[in-house]
Order: structure tokens, then sequence, then C-alpha cells
């Protein structure tokens, strides 16, 4: 492979700019290309436009060191990097868009050499099709799916691994999977990554680099799915489902995982529909699994109402509204789906606690919703809900608890 001098990074979300961040910081020329005008301007101007631990040093750093900067429009490269959303249609089918909207923009810049490497999350095949509709844009360059290992450009696809509130450590620590079209674009992006990557990187085909990812991701809902429908059996038996699974989990080869209100985030809760819309006929215990985690806000909500219907006046207190502990991020969350639920439902008063954000998100700016301070939201509330095990709600003051409803769906109240 010859010299990697610049990268080009399309999609500056919450995979793209630590990426771009971290090939920078090595040293490497990078240009991140994004969509959106005001976060390529907040990029421009060193500042990251979400939260991550030690991200926003990092970006302001190689910005003025003008290593990395950020664009609306592509530029020329060694290598391009794709790091866009991949989100489903309202049928449950993968939207594809936005690689192909990726890989248009891109193809004007591409030089035989050049390596192109899919990091979104993607469905079987989707790096075959992203790799054809750039065979058919450049005529004049040979792709993989044309002739192989003697093409002009090499493509590859490696899914990203990381958590956020760890991404930077992530990125550099974690294994990779390397799914090349061919072995040498394969060993093309090995080499790419090793400019940052000190875990181990695996070598395999593309295929199965795209359904490992899904796999790792459905493997994660399959399980929470049995904890979720363990936590409904065991209310309906008045059963504490965290003392039982405690208990189950004491056999040497059992380990359940933690229910709660669902399952959000833009991995798990989207993911596995990706496998079940590639084999739809097979698919039954993934499809099986997101129906209940998809199901389980529904349960929470209706739970909520029916101890509020039972009050004079509810004030009901929600704590936690991004998708998982300690991080802003509020795709796909399940919190946020009860929210709006519950302020359609019209029980009484509802107040909001999220630290980590500062105002509420545009579904839930309504009239009887309200975002309030932890202090303040518990002292108002007769009915407090939490959603979300953030480390500012886990040492609560038992004796202000004990005058009020309770509904913990996480197992720390």
């Amino acid at each position: 492979m010859k010299m990697v001098n610049k990268i080009c990074v399309v999609g500056l979300g919450y995979i793209g700019l630590p990426t771009a961040a971290v090939f920078a910081g090595k040293g490497i020329d990078v240009v991140g290309v994004d969509t959106r005008k005001d976060l390529v301007e907040a990029v421009n101007q060193g500042r990251p436009h979400f939260g991550e631990p030690n991200l926003d040093t990092l970006v302001r750093r190689v910005v003025e060191d003008k290593k990395l900067r950020a664009t609306m429009t592509p530029e020329p490269a060694d290598a391009f990097l794709i790091a866009v959303p991949t989100p489903f249609k309202g049928n449950k089918q993968p939207d594809l868009s936005y690689i192909e909207a990726a890989a248009t923009s891109i193809a004007p810049m591409l030089e035989k050499g050049n390596l192109i490497i899919l990091e979104s999350t993607s469905p079987i095949g989707a790096t075959e099709m992203m790799t054809n509709l750039l065979a058919g844009l450049r005529k004049d360059l040979s792709f993989p799916t044309q002739l192989g290992e003697l093409s002009d450009i090499r493509v590859a696809h490696c899914p990203e691994r990381v958590l956020p509130g760890r991404i930077l450590e992530e990125v550099v620590n974690n294994a990779r999977i390397i799914g090349g079209m061919t072995r040498k674009c394969a060993q093309q992006a090995v080499s790419l990554y090793k400019i940052v990557v000190e875990g181990e990187c695996h070598v395999t085909n593309a295929r199965t680099a795209e359904l490992a990812k899904l796999t790792e991701n459905a493997y994660r809902d399959v399980n929470i799915a049995f904890a979720n429908e363990l936590s409904v059996i065991c209310d309906k038996f008045g059963i504490n489902v965290w003392e039982m699974i405690r208990m189950a989990n004491l056999h040497p080869r059992v380990n359940i995982l933690t229910p709660g209100p669902g399952v959000g985030g833009h991995c798990i809760a989207v993911d596995p529909w990706f496998i079940v819309d590639s084999a739809p006929q097979d698919a039954r215990l993934i499809r099986a699994a997101r129906m209940i985690n998809d199901e389980k806000p529904l349960y929470v909500v209706n739970k909520i109402e029916a101890k509020a219907r039972s009050l004079v006046d509810p004030v009901v207190a929600l704590f936690g509204l991004a998708y998982k502990a300690d991080v802003d991020d509020l795709r796909e969350s399940p919190a946020v789906h009860i929210v709006e639920m519950l302020a359609g439902r019209k029980i009484g008063k509802i107040l909001v606690v999220e630290p980590h954000i500062s105002e509420l998100p545009s579904e839930l700016k309504l009239e009887n919703v309200t975002l309030m301070d932890f202090d303040m939201a518990l002292a108002q509330a007769n009915l407090a809900v939490l959603l979300v095990d953030h480390s500012a709600f886990l040492h609560v003051d038992r004796d202000v608890l004990k005058d009020k409803f309770v509904i913990d769906t996480r197992g720390v109240w």
C-alpha cells in the first residue's frame, strides 16, 4: 500500500468525528465531510457537536494543528472512510440512501490506488451494492466486483465496534473486523487501521464482516429480550425480578442480563432488523426478540398510567431520557418514547429529569412536560419513575422516596 497522507471521512457523527480526530492525532491530514453546515462550522471551531469524554480536547488540538478540517464537499484523498447513518424505514427495512449519497459524493474524487472503507453498520451485501454503484459512476476505473485483485480501487467493510462514553479508547484498543472485497483490499485496510489501532485486526470477507457486526448487536438484543420477558412474568406473580435474576445467576453457567424499559441506541434497537429483512423466514428468534423489546416501553407506560390514575392529582417525575446511563444520546431511546406516550394520555403533570441535556427534544416540547432538575422534580412528584440508571440518580435519600410511589425500571432504587 502506498503511503497514506490524507484521509477523507464522510459523516461526522458519533463514529466519524472521533475516527477522524484519532487519525488526525497521529499526524494524518484529515478532511471531514458532512451535509450539516452548523456541524461543519462547529468542527472547524474545534467544537464537537455531542458529548464524549476527551473528544473536545482532541478535536480542538487537531484543528489547531491544522490536521483536521471539515467541509461539506469531499476532496481527493488516499483513503475514504464512510461513516454515515444506516437507519431503517417505517417498514423496518434498511435505509441505504445515506450510503448511496456518500458513495455518489466521493465518486468524482477517486483515483487509481484509492482505498474505500465502509464503516457504517450495513445489511448483508451493502458493500457490494456500494461498489457496484461506484463502478457505474466511474467507468474509467475498475472495482473489485469487476476485476477482483486487479482492480484500480480497493474496497472493504470495517464496522465500527465502539461504546458511547468510551469511543476514543475503543477506536484505538478494540479488535477490528476487516472485511475486504478481496485479499488485497483487506491487506490495504489493515495497513490503514494499523496507523491508529492497537487491537488485533481480523481479516475476513465483506459479507462476513457485515453479518458479524449485525450478529453482535442481535446477540445482545436477544439476551435483553429474555430478561425483559422475565420482568413481565415476575410482575404478574409479584416477584422481584432483580432478586430472581441474582438467584438464577448463581448457577456457574447462567448469566442473565438486566431488564429495563426497552432497548435504545442506534445499534441494538436497529441492526437486528437488518438480519430479519435479509432472511425474514429464518430469523424467527431475532424477530421475536425485537418485538419483545419494542413492546416493553408500552408495558411500562401502562404500568405508570395505572398508578397515576389512582392518585388524586398525579405529578409524575421521570428520571432519565438517554438510551443508556451517563450519555447524552437520545437516539431510539425507550425513555423518550415512554414520556411521549404518557404525555399523549394526559395523565397529569409530567416532570422530566435528564442531567445530560439542556433542553427537551422537539417531540417532548409539550404543554404538560417540563424539564427540571433532580431535587425540584423529586420534591414535587408523588410518583417517581426511574428510566435510566445515570450515576447522578444512584444515591437517593430513601426518606425522600418513602412518601412517594416508585416505579423502578432499572432495579437500583
